[in-house]
Parts: C-alpha cells; sequence; structure tokens
C-alpha cells in the first residue's frame, strides 16, 4: 500500500492563499514521484478564522496540529485585523509557544540566474525562537515589554544555558553535514553576561564537536562581513533578534527576501514558515513570489526525514529544490526576480521540473 503523509496546510494571509497552495500543489507532486500520497489537512488562522469563527488561532486548529507532526504556515498580517484581535500573541506566537519550536533554520543561497549582491552565498543561520529580546517570547505571563509612566518604555531580555545548549546542539550538528564551520554571534562586549552567556554555553558544546572549525563575531560587525564577505561562512549560530536581522540581510544579499525558506522545529515537530511576511500590498495579484515558501516545505520534509530515516521525504525534498533551481536558471521568475512570470505560471514551470 501507498504509504501517506500527513501534512497540515494553513494559507494564512495575504499572498499566503497565493504563496501556500503553490507549495503545496509541488509538494504533492514530488511525493508522489516517490510512491507516496499526502493527506492534506486545511487549517485557519488570521483574518479567515475571524471572519469564520470569530477568532485569530482557534482552538481548533491547534488541537489538529496536536496531531500532526508537521505542517506549512503562511504568513500572517496581524496588523491588519479589526482592532479587538490585534492585541495579545499573534497566530505565529501562539504555535511557536504552544509546540516549543525554539530552532528557526534560515538558509540564504543564491540561485543561479538570479541577480544577487552575494552571488556565491550559500550560509544558514540558526536563530534561537523561544527567547530573547522578543517579548512575545521571554514571559511565562504577558509580554516582555511594559511601560512604568507614559513617557519610559522598557524590555526584558532572556537567555537561558537550556535554550542556548539546544540551539548550538542544533547548529553543530547541522555543520557535521555541511563545511564543518560554525561563526558564534554575540554582542558580549556590551550585553556581557546576556549575549556572553549564550557565547560562553556554545563554545562548551562546541568542544563536543572537535571537527568543526569555530569563530566569533560581534553582531554589528557580523552584519558588515555578511556584505563583504558573505560567501565564507557556512552555519551561523545566534541568539533571537539577531538571528532575525541578519537573516533578512543574508536572505537580501543572495537575491530576494521573498526566496528565503525557513522551518521552526522542536524535537517531534516541524513548521514551514517562509521567512518573509505577508506583503498585502500585493495580495491578490498573483505575482507574489513562492520560492520561500516552496523552499521551506523542502526543508520540512528534510527535517521529518533526517529524524525518522525515511528516504522518500528527502529524495522529494532535493527534488523540489533542484526543480526550483531549474526553474529559475531558466530566467522564469516572478517580478522581485527581475522575471515576468506569475506565482502560478512559477509554480507551473516547476511542477513542469519535476
Amino acid at each position: 500500500m501507498t504509504q501517506r503523509c500527513r501534512i497540515g496546510l494553513i494559507n494564512g494571509d495575504g499572498i499566503g492563499p497565493e504563496v501556500v497552495p503553490a507549495a503545496a500543489r509541488i509538494v504533492d507532486v514530488a511525493l508522489t514521484r516517490t510512491g507516496r500520497s499526502v493527506e492534506w489537512i486545511p487549517l485557519d488562522i488570521g483574518r479567515a478564522a475571524i471572519e469564520s469563527v470569530g477568532e485569530a488561532i482557534p482552538e481548533q486548529t491547534l488541537s489538529a496540529l496536536d496531531d500532526l507532526d508537521m505542517w506549512i504556515l503562511g504568513p500572517h498580517d496581524s496588523a491588519g485585523y479589526p482592532p479587538e484581535h490585534r492585541t495579545g500573541l499573534t497566530p505565529g506566537a501562539v504555535i511557536r509557544k504552544r509546540f516549543d519550536l525554539y530552532a528557526n533554520i534560515r538558509p540564504a543561497v543564491a540561485y543561479p540566474g538570479v541577480p544577487a549582491l552575494s552571488p556565491q552565498m550559500d550560509l544558514i543561520i540558526v536563530r534561537e525562537n523561544s527567547e530573547g529580546l522578543y517579548a512575545d517570547r521571554n514571559m511565562a505571563r504577558g509580554t516582555g515589554e511594559f511601560m512604568p509612566t507614559p513617557d519610559v518604555a522598557l524590555a526584558v531580555g532572556v537567555i537561558t544555558r537550556a535554550a542556548t545548549e539546544r540551539i548550538a546542539l542544533s547548529a553543530f550538528e547541522l555543520a557535521m553535514t555541511r563545511r564543518r564551520q560554525v561563526t558564534i554571534v554575540h554582542k558580549a562586549n556590551v550585553l556581557m553576561m546576556t549575549t556572553g552567556l549564550f557565547r560562553d554555553v556554545c563554545r562548551e558544546i562546541g568542544q563536543r564537536y572537535p571537527q568543526v572549525q569555530i569563530t566569533e563575531q560581534h553582531v554589528d560587525a557580523m552584519a558588515a562581513h555578511l556584505v563583504r564577505r558573505g560567501h565564507e561562512f557556512d552555519v551561523v549560530v545566534t541568539e533571537n533578534l539577531f538571528g532575525d536581522i541578519l537573516s533578512d540581510l543574508a536572505a537580501e544579499l543572495a537575491g530576494s527576501l521573498g526566496s528565503a525558506a525557513s522551518v521552526n522545529s522542536s524535537a517531534d515537530k516541524v513548521m514551514a514558515q517562509a521567512a518573509h511576511g505577508a506583503a498585502p500590498d500585493i495580495a491578490g495579484q498573483n505575482i507574489a513570489n513562492p520560492v520561500g515558501i516552496i523552499g521551506s516545505a523542502a526543508m520540512m520534509l528534510d527535517w521529518r526525514a533526517n529524524r525518522t530515516g525515511d528516504h522518500d521525504l528527502a529524495v522529494a525534498a532535493t527534488r523540489i529544490r533542484d526543480a526550483v533551481g531549474s526553474t529559475l536558471s531558466k530566467g522564469i521568475a516572478t517580478r522581485d526576480l527581475d522575471g515576468q512570470a506569475t506565482t502560478t505560471e512559477f509554480a507551473d514551470a516547476v511542477v513542469a521540473a519535476l
């Protein structure tokens, strides 16, 4: 019997209903070629959920994700929700917290045929995803930002040994499958206790991997190095805020933020979620770049394959990446990559390449 994969499918807001179905179609074709079938589990968050059940992140969506090992999440546009739905955690934050998706893996790869400021770039930023200075992730209850007076705003930053150890392990394990180089990014010259702890724990974990070359950079210097010599870096491990900023910079240097893939994972669950946002200004025009979410879906399959030994998933992921690369090398691309293809036309071309 054909083994079936159960995958959650959440379109989200803005361009999500255009790019997410494109990615699902490509995953479907790639897995079918390996003799597998997909059972898609459609779920709602965001504006669609508000309109149907009156809340941005319904409990029935979360309950359904409890029973799944992997899902694709489109972008959310919390700022565009009705005022009463803009307070509290965003849908993405609720999902991250519920499933402890502590590792945000963000590659920056320059595709052949795509104009890029750093055409040889091929690095991965391993971003700690559960704490740091992000107000939705650093308190057991409430938010990590507060105002003691109307003219003073404060933020709490959190770095823990436990969270740093597990993200460092993710980075060094990943480096063992690549060029065996890890760069620890911090700001311990100023944030001595917080990012100093992050640096020190990463160093300790690195001692377990004598085959891996370890370097360090302050975050401001790292931004400059990415611009000047981004192609020299392999795996970069850093805390939450630094990782968010550096990964967007690296994505643009490699071609476009719209092409930036990303997964969020825990020990046993993985969520494909492109690094870009909902882009409401171009929603509904069929011009959005689906490369980011397609690449995220391929990463999701790879992550699952590595955890389970499922060779078919790994083969499908490789075929998806090869098909995307082949399509872009032929000059078929969306407008943000200097092409003329619509979202649908690009997806059609990738399917043809598969």
